[in-house]
């Protein structure tokens, strides 16, 4: 393994990279937020590419918080709060009361995950979250390992608590398997036969909805553009793609391709698996200005696709939702594949 200085947070704090794999697929990764900044992969041409949307440098991947990194401890959203044995937690809330990423406050993203083991081709990093951490209850232990191999990298998390409290992980990764430009033209394939719609906070109203018919279907691939400025109500109130699929499993759990993304021009291909049943495909609808990439350009709407692999937004409130409950003496486990096929 490589390990480098990558640079130096605000608060004097050293973050470090860690490249993991050497021939045929490679990773970077930072202690920072488990930061993928890099996946380099071969293209149809034989030449190497970065297929991550990264950013230009530490500070600004410190001020987005949510960039290409862990998200904790409730990915996506949540609407004022959760109630767990009687007792109400707000949580940190937006105006709307919506709680996005984990809430207001330094982000799992944005914090320093001690590096637990590390090796030429896989890191395990953990971080401790105190009890009250942005208003969730429990003290959490969170460990993620990222594996490489010839042509995949792979996440494995686990938590664990002293309390009783709701997790669901990720990695807000961004792709763009062309290395730059617009993704619109790019393909997506997924195994999801209905999405979970939401109100205009983005709050899912508990219905799971068929995608036959509309914007949301991509059981057979479509380049991800042509329907993504849709007029349909789901598309207006997210501006693109913002919503989770409700992923087709044999069993809860089962380790299966929920995804494929293709680009026809380099040949690249993504396939992802996962436990997790969902998938939060958001299409960069929402690009600050000022914003660059790690070649030093200016990032566009649409330039990268984020595949999320995570439990359904607002599980807790909604019964019929697979549970995020994690209790003492319980286990949270859960695992994603991105693999990358010789093109």
């Amino acid at each position: 393994m490589a390990r480098a200085l990558y640079g130096t947070r605000r608060d004097g704090v050293p973050v470090h990279a860690f490249t993991l794999g050497s021939t045929g697929l490679s990773a970077r990764v930072l202690d920072m937020g488990g930061t993928i900044t890099a996946i380099t992969v071969p293209g149809r041409d034989g030449h190497s590419r970065n297929v991550v949307l990264g950013l230009k440098d530490l500070a600004a991947y410190e001020a987005s918080g949510w960039w290409n990194c862990l998200i904790g401890r409730y990915a996506n959203r949540l609407k004022n709060g959760v109630t767990l044995e009687g007792r109400h937690y707000p949580l940190a809330q937006d105006a709307h009361g919506v709680t996005l990423h984990g809430g207001r406050g330094q982000s799992w993203g944005a914090r320093l995950w001690e590096v637990a083991q590390e090796s030429d081709t896989a890191l395990r990093l953990r971080l401790a979250s105190p009890d009250g951490d942005q208003g969730f209850p429990g003290a959490v232990t969170a460990e993620v390992t990222y594996t490489v191999t010839q042509d995949a990298l792979r996440l494995d998390y686990t938590a664990s608590t002293d309390a009783p409290t709701v997790i669901n992980l990720t990695n807000h990764v961004y792709f763009n398997l062309a290395g730059v430009g617009s993704v619109t033209r790019q393909l997506l394939q997924l195994r999801a036969d209905a999405i979970t719609p939401t109100d205009a906070q983005q709050i899912p109203t508990g219905e799971i909805a068929g995608v036959a018919e509309t914007a949301f279907d991509f059981r057979t691939p479509r380049p991800i553009g042509a329907r993504v400025d849709s007029s349909e109500p789901q598309m207006a109130i997210a501006r693109g793609y913002d919503h989770n699929f409700v992923l087709n499993k044999s069993a809860p759990g089962a380790l299966e391709l929920a995804a494929r993304m293709e680009d026809p021009e380099s040949g690249v291909v993504l396939e992802l698996s996962t436990t997790e049943p969902g998938l939060q495909v958001y299409s960069t609808n929402n690009v600050k200005p000022g914003q660059f990439d790690a070649a030093g350009r200016e990032i566009q709407k649409r330039d990268g696709l984020a595949l999320e692999t995570q439990h359904f937004p607002d599980s807790p409130n909604h019964p019929g939702f697979p549970s995020t409950l994690l209790a003492p003496g319980e286990i949270f486990r859960s695992t994603t594949i991105f693999r990358f096929p010789a093109p």
